[in-house]
């Protein structure tokens, strides 16, 4: 009796990696929409002959420049991530992943220093209102992307090291909050 060959195995399901991207493109929609937002009541207040940043109000360049700086560095770390995990090399998922980290506090350091420094209560006006409200969501899901940088670290140096998927999942949150942050620093930041 002749018999057919097994099945093969079904192709991975990338559960995580869905996940995170539909994840992103929530971000992507939700800064994207406070931006709009930001640019409306900017154009309308400068509609009206009055202006947008209130008087004596100075936003620090040098950090927020810096932020921007880390970005990019912080997606070499995570890329750095994903080529130590498919060569199965320990040590420098360790070390990338724990550099994300450092940088991502170092981002979250840099956007407290400006609001140092601004000085500017909340209510204070439109503005300042907006420009709390979306710097102050984009460093919520820095820390987020802290709290994954973790998760992550503690699967692969826990034992998985196997498990390429949760770390191309980080990488692809840490590019999209990337290239989000590179439009908020042009608008916010840069535009005023």
């Amino acid at each position: 009796m002749y018999a057919l060959p097994p099945a093969p195995p079904p192709p991975p399901r990338r559960q995580m990696l869905i996940g995170t991207a539909i994840a992103s493109v929530g971000v992507c929609t939700l800064i994207g929409g406070m931006l709009a937002v930001y640019i409306r009541l900017r154009e309308s207040v400068r509609d009206a002959g009055e202006s947008w940043v209130p008087e004596g109000v100075t936003i620090p360049e040098v950090p927020s420049n810096v932020m921007l700086i880390s970005f990019f560095v912080l997606v070499l770390f995570a890329q750095w991530a994903v080529y130590a995990t498919r060569r199965g090399d320990r040590v420098h998922i360790g070390l990338s992943l724990g550099l994300v980290g450092i940088v991502g506090l170092a981002i979250i350091n840099a956007q407290a220093y400006v609001y140092n420094q601004l000085a500017l209560p909340a209510a204070d006006s439109t503005y300042a209102t907006m420009f709390y409200a979306v710097t102050g969501t984009m460093t919520a899901l820095v820390i987020i992307g802290l709290v994954f940088t973790a998760i992550t670290a503690f699967r692969l140096l826990g034992g998985r090291e196997s498990d390429k998927e949760i770390v191309a999942a980080h990488a692809l949150y840490w590019y999209v909050l990337a290239a989000v942050f590179s439009a908020l620093w042009l608008i916010v930041y840069v535009s005023k």
